[in-house]
């Protein structure tokens, strides 16, 4: 008798914890509630290449890891090239043929025919290097934009728009391709942004480099090696710094910086992911790195102009607090970090991709809100405290770039993130596993890795995530109720709002696949405000108008200034214009601000920059719903 007593005691514990234990479900009423707010027409960027492929050719010491070392290079930039004012323009690595496409984005017409980016006559080899991913960013400030591709295999190359007195369509000829670094080195670039991190007034150039500086990983035999922990790995690429230092336009145009090298300060980890956020206001961004199979790292800045100084910040570790939810600390596999001000405090917030695949790796994503205590990184605290589960982020595959956005205009934003690895036939994870378990010692030599070659499949039946914030404060996945749910292998995320009309839009770049644009077709969304922050090629004062950039007057973009808009109800809404945070994603330099249903009233909007000396600049107007052009010129408290 006692026994069955005993039994039925602890089967009841089993189903109490078992209670305890579940996630935090969403109905099916729910989830249909908060999907029907969503619409998007999917249509592909590019047909299948009959020449396509699905891994490349190795280092022969990389062999039998092929499909592994060739799981990167899909990368997707969204903005504004041929100048008609609309982020609807492409730039598209696509890893099927190694190719960097230049294009129109789907359903915008056809103002010109697509191009390849032709890096000659600077030295490139096929065999030998292949690219990563595109920035978009008016290098030598000059009203036109221009772009900057990065590679494994060598260093990034910046293609700068003519300007020429004869108008026509955009082509290869409008692009001249120029060195940015010196010398014959070979990186491995897997992220790279635009930010002025030293306060000059000018964009500087970062890029975290992913296989050790120097390694022969592609097409030839030489020296490589693998990471020498699947935790603590510090023998990656560097992340050099490009400080901007002059500039020429014309048919000839040209760019200069100055390489720094600040290895001890960022580290030597295995990046994949960038994001330049300021948190303490001062309009010098910190830097976030996303380091694979190690600790990330965020750096506060407290650069002068032409001087660069970082200090590391670390979190707080609580006596409940996993090693890993703290900043600093972590021993993920970073690949992907956007922010995004969360939780109202006018503080960015950082989302960090990891792999948490159900059954096979339960890491988790990563998500630092905002404590609200700025000050104390002059103590070289990190002033966040990790929420991923709570807020029902830290669970979506094998992820990569992540993407916050308002796509209904509700005042919230929603999250779209890159999912997938390996797709094959042989499910590799029991491997993998072995591999993750193996002495460090061992790691480092690629002999001693399983066969991860094609055919492998690792992840490779996740679906994309868009997570949409419920009623309760917790996220849930809803991509399978609005047509996303079908399994991807993608890597990167860029939105935009392409076709002006308020709503925002995305891209995805999938790896050996199509990659697609989402075009926003939701039926009912709220008010917004779009904001295109654009610094004047010639002294004016601040101007403001209504609608998209266009007319004589050129400008480029503001990287790095802040937008306030104070809504009705005492909500702050706060936003940086964004240089290229991610991984091979890059979206839209332009502010996007879901306002709810608020009706067509005029709002207060606070704008703070740097001006092209670097002078930190503030400006309140009042703005109505709707896009509005910015130039942020003199102020009138300059002229007092």
């Amino acid at each position: 008798m006692r026994s069955g007593i005993k039994a039925v005691l602890l089967w009841g514990m089993v189903v109490v914890l078992w209670w305890c234990a579940r996630l935090p479900h969403l109905s099916r009423h729910e989830a249909a509630g908060m999907a029907k707010r969503f619409h998007f027409e999917r249509e592909p960027f590019l047909r299948s290449p009959e020449s396509a492929r699905s891994y490349r050719t190795v280092n022969p010491r990389l062999s039998g890891i092929a499909g592994w070392i060739s799981s990167v290079g899909a990368g997707i930039a969204l903005g504004d090239l041929d100048g008609d004012g609309l982020p609807n323009d492409a730039c598209l690595v696509d890893s099927r043929t190694d190719q960097v496409i230049v294009t129109p984005v789907p359903g915008t017409g056809q103002r010109f025919q697509p191009f390849t980016l032709n890096p000659d006559p600077l030295r490139y080899d096929s065999f030998t290097m292949a690219p990563m991913g595109c920035l978009m960013v008016d290098l030598n400030e000059d009203g036109l934009r221009d772009l900057v591709v990065y590679y494994w295999g060598r260093t990034p190359i910046a293609f700068l728009q003519r300007r020429t007195s004869a108008a026509a369509p955009l082509s290869q000829s409008s692009f001249l391709a120029q060195e940015l670094v010196p010398g014959d080195e070979r990186w491995y670039t897997n992220a790279g942004l635009t930010a002025d991190l030293d306060g000059d007034g000018h964009a500087d150039l970062l890029f975290g480099n992913y296989f050790a500086d120097g390694s022969v990983v592609l097409g030839r035999a030489g020296p490589v090696e693998m990471q020498n922990s699947m935790s603590r790995a510090d023998n990656g690429g560097s992340k050099p710094i490009l400080l901007w230092k002059s500039a020429s336009s014309g048919e000839n145009p040209s760019v200069n910086f100055e390489v720094m090298t600040m290895n001890e300060t960022l580290g030597n980890g295995w990046t994949l992911a960038l994001a330049a956020c300021d948190v303490d206001g001062d309009l010098l961004p910190e830097i976030y790195i996303a380091n694979d199979f190690g600790p990330d790292r965020l750096l506060h800045n407290l650069s002068t102009p032409g001087h660069l100084l970082f200090r590391p910040l670390r979190g707080h570790r609580g006596w409940t607090t996993p090693k890993s939810k703290v900043i600093g600390q972590d021993s993920y596999k970073g690949m992907g970090v956007d922010c995004a001000d969360l939780n109202g405090d006018g503080i960015p917030d950082f989302m960090v991709s990891n792999i948490s695949d159900t059954y096979a790796l339960e890491e988790g994503n990563l998500v630092f809100v905002s404590t609200g205590s700025a000050s104390a990184m002059s103590s070289g605290s990190a002033p966040y405290r990790e929420q991923g589960e709570s807020l029902g982020l830290a669970r979506s595959g094998w992820a990569w770039d992540v993407r916050f956005g308002d796509f209904d205009n509700d005042g919230t934003s929603q999250i779209v993130q890159a999912n997938g690895f390996l797709q094959g036939k042989v499910d590799r994870w029991p491997e993998l596993h072995e591999l993750a378990l193996a002495n460090d010692l061992m790691v480092r030599d690629p002999k001693h890795w399983p066969q991860f070659v094609p055919g492998a499949d690792i992840s490779g039946r996740n679906h994309d995530q868009f997570f949409v914030r419920a009623s309760s404060g917790r996220y849930f996945d809803v991509a399978g109720e609005i047509g996303l749910g079908d399994p991807q292998v993608s890597r990167g995320v860029a939105t935009a709002d392409v076709d002006g009309d308020g709503r925002l839009d995305f891209a995805l770049a999938n790896q050996w696949g199509e990659s697609f644009f989402f075009h926003n077709t939701s039926a009912s969304t709220g008010e917004f405000l779009g904001l295109h922050l654009l610094l004047p090629v010639h002294p004016m004062p601040i101007s403001i108008g209504d609608g998209h950039p266009g007319g004589d007057t050129p400008g480029y973009t503001a990287i790095g200034a802040r937008a306030t808009v104070r809504l009705p109800d005492g909500r702050r809404l706060v936003q940086q214009v964004d240089g290229g945070n991610g991984h091979s994603g890059k979206s839209s330099t332009d502010l996007h601000f879901g306002l709810g249903a608020i009706g067509h009233q005029d709002l207060p909007v606070s704008l703070v920059w740097r001006d092209r000396n670097g002078t930190i600049q503030h400006y309140e107007t009042t703005l109505a719903p709707g896009w509005h052009t910015v130039f942020l010129g003199t102020t009138p408290n300059e002229h007092n």
